[in-house]
């Protein structure tokens, strides 16, 4: 077996995957950005409320996290930004460590890329 294979067949094993789904709040309306590169992407956060303490680990008063998200699509950056703060969604993706370059240093940034999407109940603020 060569060495692609064992790899492989230990992943398929062991359930190694790269699936994000999140079910929560858009904490601010999503904004559309375009890069330097002319690519285009809609970034939006998702506040996901955190699971009670089992009394393992840390403990934390933070009871929700803000999860940064994007969407590359074309079809899907236009239907996320008809979104409004405090819709309640889902987001189905992949994590991904995106790097780039401000103030002359490389930094990154952990995000959720968005491969479908979609409104569950919309925010009765108007």
């Amino acid at each position: 077996m060569t060495k692609t294979q064992t790899v492989k067949a230990q992943n398929g094993a062991a359930g190694v995957a790269n699936e994000v789904r999140l079910l929560g709040r858009l904490s601010g309306a999503p904004m559309a950005v375009e890069l330097p590169s002319g690519d285009a992407l809609v970034t939006f956060r998702i506040s996901v409320p955190r699971a009670s303490p089992t009394g393992r680990g840390p403990t934390s008063a933070q009871r929700v996290d803000s999860i940064p998200c994007t969407a590359w699509a074309p079809r899907l950056r236009r239907s996320i930004a008809t979104w409004r703060a405090g819709d309640v969604v889902e987001v189905v993706g992949a994590v991904r460590c995106r790097f780039y370059q401000a103030g002359g240093a490389t930094r990154s940034r952990v995000e959720v890329e968005t491969s479908a999407a979609r409104i569950m109940r919309r925010s009765s603020a108007a």
